[in-house]
């Protein structure tokens, strides 16, 4: 369907957010248990100034999948009016040649979503666009809001009406409601009131504002190809377009991209960096340079390396859980001197919920993504590396199915980040407190439950000497400190509303 969103006539207090019609919805089921896995948060990609902004924004969100695979959309304007796609399900199924005609202009944001704050419909995948008093507006969120429910009760009292559950629409809320006098006052306003992890694209008729929040968590760049401006999440997305990398946008700096050029004013002070460092452990993809130019790649290896140093093991072979596990895997086989190979491997085209069959087949769910290769691993000594334990259970039935299907004589399991004790709440869908196997076990006792030989997590420190300026990273999950200050007195509210 074509949706045109034309300039509201009537001044509004408050912002009509623009739904796009119907669309089937799609389900995706990628482990065997889908909440024993750090989810995806999102990521957003921008362009200004080329013919084909929209095609670039397919590509880029689609070197961006990684980050998102519930649903997409890209709004484009051809300067005089913006027009919008989206729907549920992975960039390629959504995005048509037919589709894709239909976003036309030298301006464009895509977004790619999992649901962290909303559920996973499609009136929460983005872009979000919005007619209020100054125009149109679109708007492209990575992150999470800490005080979004506090914001939002305070809004619809306010008579604002919301058309979805994300804290995104928020923020879009809050930018009609402001009194700024231009629209960049109204967004720094909305920006001064929320609190929490955001990497912003917002685009209007003729212009893309970029925006990091103050404390730098989520990863957000700008690019140049053929004298046009590119904005991602990560680096991979520009290197698929041929388009160099320029910098990173600083934590608490808004871009604007016009007609004029390029602006940059720093909207927020930043008075601490906190990068997630799990952008490093899982989420980032491995060929991305983020966070000033780190190399994602290089990193993981490196943890790999301080594992093997801290918890060396005698063994045969040591392989990882793909894909996650295969930067760190080099780098403990690397240090240990121990071969590295997969014994792991990988079913890629894990699309639509598979159907089991009726007679129960032991593993089933593990086996439907990974399966072992018995004649490298049978009968030797495994050490096989993962990047994290959220609850244990797909561990457990990874090192049951080495020795029983594999035949592996022993199955050491190395962790290549520290036990995570406590959930995320800046834009990572993890499970809570309660489900987090090591908020509440010692590693003695998650060893017996997964039924490994040993098992050693990357110690705390160790994970600190890889990472450059170690304290400006976000370790919430590892340690309980949590640099974004929550509303209220209690942590605990917070599992209420994500």
């Amino acid at each position: 369907m074509h949706h045109k969103l034309r300039k509201s006539i009537k001044k509004q207090t408050c912002a009509h957010v623009v739904q796009p019609g119907s669309a089937a919805p799609s389900f995706y089921q990628y482990h065997s248990d889908p909440f024993d896995k750090f989810r995806e948060e999102c990521g957003v990609f921008g362009v200004y100034g080329h013919p084909e902004a929209s095609n670039l924004a397919y590509l880029g969100l689609y070197a961006l999948q990684h980050r998102g695979q519930e649903g997409a959309g890209i709004c484009s304007s051809d300067g005089r009016q913006l027009y919008l796609e989206k729907a549920m399900g992975l960039v390629a199924d959504i995005f048509s040649e037919k589709r894709l005609k239909k976003l036309p202009g030298h301006i464009a944001i895509g977004h790619n979503r999992y649901s962290t704050a909303g559920s996973s419909v499609l009136k929460n995948v983005q872009p979000i666009v919005a007619n209020f008093s100054l125009g149109t507006l679109a708007l492209a969120h990575n992150g999470n809001l800490v005080n979004a429910p506090e914001l939002r009760k305070t809004l619809e009292d306010e008579g604002a009406i919301f058309q979805s559950t994300s804290d995104s629409e928020v923020i879009v809320h809050l930018i009609a409601h402001s009194k700024g006098d231009t629209f960049e006052e109204r967004v720094v306003q909305a920006l001064r009131e929320i609190t929490g992890a955001y990497s912003l694209l917002i685009l209007r008729e003729k212009e893309l504002i970029a925006v990091r929040d103050p404390h730098g968590v989520r990863p957000l760049c700008i690019g140049l190809v053929d004298g046009a401006y590119v904005v991602a999440s990560e680096t991979c997305a520009l290197d698929l377009i041929n388009a160099k990398y320029i910098r990173d946008i600083e934590p608490g700096e808004m871009v604007i991209i016009n007609d004029e050029g390029i602006t940059s004013q720093k909207v927020i002070p930043s008075l601490r960096k906190a990068f997630c460092i799990f952008e490093f452990i899982y989420f980032a993809r491995p060929d991305s340079n983020i966070f000033g130019g780190q190399n994602v790649n290089e990193i993981r290896k490196e943890f790999g390396r301080q594992l093997a140093r801290e918890s060396k093991v005698e063994a045969d072979l040591v392989i990882p859980v793909p894909d996650s596990g295969v930067p760190a895997a080099l780098g403990y086989s690397e240090e240990s001197g121990i071969p590295f190979d997969f014994g792991l491997i990988r079913n890629h085209y894990i699309g639509r919920t598979f159907i089991e069959p009726k007679q129960s087949i032991r593993h089933f769910g593990v086996k439907i993504k990974l399966n072992p290769v018995k004649k490298l691993i049978e009968g030797k000594r495994v050490v096989v590396i993962d990047d994290s334990i959220v609850r244990g259970t797909t561990s457990k039935k990874i090192v049951k199915m080495l020795r029983e299907t594999g035949g592996a004589k022993e199955v050491h399991l190395r962790i290549s980040s520290p036990p995570t004790i406590m959930p995320c709440y800046y834009g990572i869908d993890t499970p809570t407190r309660q489900e987090l196997i090591a908020s509440s076990h010692g590693i003695e006792e998650i060893r017996k439950y997964v039924t490994a030989d040993s098992l050693a997590y990357l110690d705390i420190e160790g994970l600190k000497k890889i990472v450059p300026d170690a304290g400006h990273y976000c370790s919430a999950c590892f340690d309980n400190v949590y640099p974004i200050s929550f509303p209220g007195e209690h942590l605990e509210q917070m599992e209420f509303f994500y």
